[in-house]
């Protein structure tokens, strides 16, 4: 199938390609011999990884409807992620002292995807005290990444060059999301490498696989998080980490009984201005791999899915299961009209010192990266099959809650 807007190269691929897809196997016992072969390595850790990635391999092979360069790409970057987790476990048996790294004290931003998380990380990113994760060493973990060479680093380049080719299947991806090897990337990659982690819905449709990740207990997934900050932090620590990830909305219980002295930050922006940008968002990058987008569906899916998740979350800080004093709420508009302004606010609330190095920088970033830098994001609800009426009414209490 000829994509509209996809690079030649990509649709003559396709076109050319539906007699070689069924010799390109999805099947995870391939995948981890391949992964095997590629690291010299065979254990695997905690074999509670095998279960998701066979549901994950199923819903892609199935429902996913992966064009021929769809099917290359999800091969590659389940290998990856295979390799990684081999690397890493092995990383554990030649330093064990690894396991003993204590994450203290993280600060995570989540809320609604659209409502200032990626900007606020970055902004966050400046204080030199703050530990991010940057793209390069969430794509290559292993070996854990050092300071002394962190910023000249030779997974920088070989990262930048598959980013390279992201942008270029996807031009309008940077418009809508920045992408970079030496950019803050968001925390959910972190649970990917045990395969329980609501990333690969945004890349691919696979709704069995979600509704499977759904039902689940995700304490396991964020043992996988964590161990994953172990290993970057081993040899590069800062004085905390500060985190991003839209989907942590799903998972507050787990996420404090991984880190119980975490604080959150929840942003805040009316859900009519950011349903429709997460809907676009998803349909471009899955636009990138699978033969055919529904666009109606996607906009069902996403709007269900964060209402389904604020639901969650609000009922988990009502509940008392999670400590009230450890969440922040910021809105959208006070972080675009005083971006600084916020950032303080965030420091007093968890007694973190103002520094006034950070301040600068934060201001020198400011002004080097404007409001739609990249070009401006344009989409309409009604693309999606969505009314906005519908939507508000749909968020109503959650609107009228926080004001927006």
């Amino acid at each position: 199938m000829t994509r509209p807007g996809a690079p030649m190269l990509v649709n003559a691929l396709n076109r050319g390609g539906r007699a070689v897809k069924p010799l390109l196997s999805l099947d995870a016992d391939t995948l981890i011999a391949a992964a095997k072969r590629k690291t010299r390595l065979e254990d695997l850790g905690d074999p509670g990884f095998r279960e998701p990635l066979d549901r994950l391999v199923g819903s892609l092979d199935r429902e996913a409807h992966l064009s021929l360069f769809g099917r290359i790409a999800a091969r590659k970057d389940l290998g990856r992620l295979l390799a990684s987790r081999l690397r890493m476990v092995d990383d554990r048996r030649l330093h064990p002292q690894i396991a003993d790294e204590e994450v203290r004290r993280p600060l995570i931003i989540t809320g609604f995807p659209r409502t200032g998380t990626t900007i606020l990380h970055a902004i966050l990113a400046q204080d030199p005290r703050h530990r991010v994760p940057l793209t390069w060493e969430t794509m290559y973990p292993s070996p854990p990444p050092r300071r002394v060479n962190y910023h000249r680093d030779r997974r920088i380049g070989i990262s930048a060059g598959q980013l390279s080719l992201m942008n270029r299947l996807s031009p309008d991806f940077k418009r809508i999301h920045p992408i970079g090897a030496q950019l803050p990337q968001e925390c959910l990659v972190l649970s990917s490498i045990g395969f329980e982690s609501y990333q690969f819905q945004t890349m691919y449709n696979v709704p069995s696989y979600q509704k499977w990740l759904d039902e689940q207990d995700l304490r396991r997934s964020y043992e996988g998080h964590k161990f994953f900050l172990q290993n970057l932090q081993w040899r590069c620590p800062g004085d905390r980490w500060v985190l991003k990830a839209p989907a942590h909305v799903f998972g507050f219980d787990a996420l404090f009984a991984t880190y119980p002295d975490a604080g959150v930050v929840m942003t805040h922006r009316a859900p009519g201005e950011v349903i429709g940008s997460l809907c676009s968002l998803t349909a471009v990058l899955r636009g990138a791999f699978s033969e055919q987008v529904d666009r109606l569906g996607v906009g069902r899916e996403m709007t269900e899915r964060f209402a389904e998740g604020m639901r969650l979350a609000l009922e988990a800080r009502d509940s008392g299961r999670v400590p009230a004093d450890r969440f922040l709420d910021v809105d959208y508009r006070e972080l675009v009209r005083d971006p600084l302004a916020a950032v303080r606010k965030i420091y007093t609330h968890f007694g973190i010192d103002w520094c006034p190095e950070a301040a600068e920088r934060m201001t020198e970033f400011l002004a080097r990266n404007p409001k739609d830098k990249h070009g401006k994001h344009s989409y309409a609800l009604e693309q999606f099959g969505l009314d906005r009426e519908q939507e508000e009414e749909r968020y109503r209490s959650y609107a009228e809650r926080f004001d927006l």
